[in-house]
């Protein structure tokens, strides 16, 4: 078989007899009256109409006089009929060729079709070809089927090419699109107008991360790429916002595993005169309203076994006591329990202990062991104060905070609380947890007196609620990396590309290419 150097080498050939021929192999128009779904779900109402199509080419057969293509747009695919026509004139200067020229065209070329709906006689759907223009030339064959691009590394890194030739691939992140959609819709349909907040801040607030850092040549100073996006909306808050929402990435500098990337989207909203109450209840409103709308269903079956479902809307979702849980699967009293215990407990369990664990972040380690046999959909209750510096405590149990974590397949996959909007007491909390940073979390969260100030100035009652788009890898069923459609990965330059560009990489970067397509 040709190396994908030779097949390259042959489409330049066909790149210049192309130009030779006066045709422009990339223009920068196009003309489609139908997408090509739309071809087949009308065709009564198109057969023997005139119409415009374009696609990538997926198959071309030729016959004799006759050709037959096979196009595909974000649609569907189609099939066009191409009949020999020795009175057809095709105009160079707009791209157009004939079929005597069909030997240029290769899958992968994009293409655009004039003609009419007809069937053919296998009652084949088609557009019978009456003038073809190439809008552009492909360089690079694309695989002939999913078989012939399975390997996971060259599918992540080149995900233009997986989802050509996986359409579950291509479906997903149309679902994921469909996801984020359903999201936004919801909160503006319940009055929550979307403010967007900076990226990069003076001080990462709002979640227990290591922040990435940047530096802004313009201030001579160094910033943090946002872990969260809690703090800049509770100012909002402050502002006089009742009800608001943000959507886009976060970043926090932790290691890729199926449930975490450095990079992801993420959504938090923030609701005056609100508590966890009816945070909860707007919870399971908002997460079936989504699961509705990007995959019409409740119920479903996840990448590790578990079967969930989302309920009626009348049902509400059980509780689960955090102290409950280490209690009954550790013996382990969360208040009054050392470090030492704990770690016992870690180990026995067989759970990593840490140079720099603390209590509070071995008892987290523990309930993550449990937490991952909950299927759910659950809440998870009854969280410490001192595992949570940001939330509203409890009436009567200051020891215990107003929040909720959304439980399901095995994760957490959204946090809300009460919000803490006593300056003083946020003030006591963040010191202690600059405490523990300083003492070598790197995770824990920073004192921010510019946050603590804004709190001074007075901040109404407030429910806040965050999810990432794990939500939408749990219930799509895989992996963080698979469910973006571009993961980061270590840079790096196959060796067929630097044989085709030697003049780009010296000769002892290569190495010898078998590469067969």
């Amino acid at each position: 078989m040709a190396t994908l150097k030779q097949f390259r080498d042959e489409r330049l050939r066909k790149l210049e007899e192309l130009k030779a021929l006066g045709i422009d192999p990339y223009p920068a128009t196009a003309s489609r009256t139908h997408d090509n779904y739309a071809i087949h779900a009308d065709f009564a109402g198109l057969e023997g109409q005139s119409v415009s199509v374009v696609g990538r080419i997926i198959s071309i057969r030729k016959f004799g006089k006759i050709a037959f293509i096979v196009i595909r747009d974000n649609s569907a695919d189609l099939q066009l009929l191409w009949r020999f026509d020795e009175s057809v004139q095709a105009d160079r200067t707009q791209s157009e060729l004939l079929l005597t020229d069909i030997a240029l065209l290769d899958t992968g070329d994009f293409i655009e079709a004039h003609g009419k709906v007809v069937k053919t006689q296998t009652g084949e759907d088609s557009v019978e070809i009456e003038r073809l223009r190439l809008l552009t030339k492909a360089l690079r064959p694309m695989p002939a089927s999913r078989d012939g691009f399975t390997n996971k590394e060259e599918r992540l890194r080149r995900r233009y090419i997986d989802t050509n030739v996986n359409n579950d691939v291509f479906q997903r992140y149309i679902r994921r699109s469909n996801f984020w959609r359903a999201t936004r819709d919801f909160l503006n349909d319940e009055g929550f107008i979307e403010i967007n907040i900076p990226v990069l801040e003076n001080t990462a607030g709002g979640a227990d991360a290591n922040p990435f850092v940047t530096h802004m040549d313009a201030l001579d100073q160094d910033f943090y790429l946002r872990i969260s996006h809690e703090l800049p909306l509770k100012r909002l808050l402050v502002a006089g916002y009742e009800k608001v929402f943000d959507i886009g990435p976060r970043f926090r500098n932790e290691n890729y595993s199926d449930e975490h990337l450095p990079e992801h989207v993420a959504m938090e909203w923030y609701w005056a005169y609100a508590d966890w109450e009816k945070g909860m209840e707007l919870t399971e409103r908002l997460v079936r309203s989504v699961a509705d709308r990007t995959w019409a269903s409740r119920q479903f079956k996840l990448a590790n076994g578990q079967e969930i479902d989302l309920g009626s809307d009348d049902q509400h979702w059980p509780r689960v006591s955090f102290i409950d849980v280490i209690k009954d699967n550790y013996g382990l009293d969360v208040f009054t329990c050392t470090l030492e215990e704990v770690q016992a407990q870690l180990k026995k369990h067989n759970v990593e202990v840490e140079k720099s664990d603390n209590r509070a972040r071995g008892l987290d380690k523990l309930w993550k062991k449990v937490r991952a046999t909950i299927a759910g959909p659950a809440f998870l209750v009854d969280i410490p104060t001192f595992l949570q510096p940001l939330a509203k405590t409890q009436p009567g149990k200051p020891e215990l905070t107003e929040q909720f974590n959304l439980l399901l397949g095995g994760s957490e996959l959204c946090k809300a609380y009460s919000e803490l909007n006593d300056p003083l007491d946020q003030l006591n909390r963040f010191v202690e947890q600059q405490a523990m940073r300083d003492a070598g979390d790197d995770e824990a969260q920073m004192l921010d007196i510019d946050y603590v100030e804004a709190l001074e100035y007075a901040m109404p009652p407030a429910c806040g609620f965050g999810w990432s788009e794990r939500l939408f890898w749990v219930l799509e069923g895989v992996t963080a990396r698979e469910g973006v459609p571009f993961p980061q990965l270590r840079r790096e330059t196959d060796e067929v590309t630097k044989t085709i560009y030697p003049e780009l990489f010296p000769a002892a970067e290569q190495q010898p290419v078998e590469e067969e397509r």
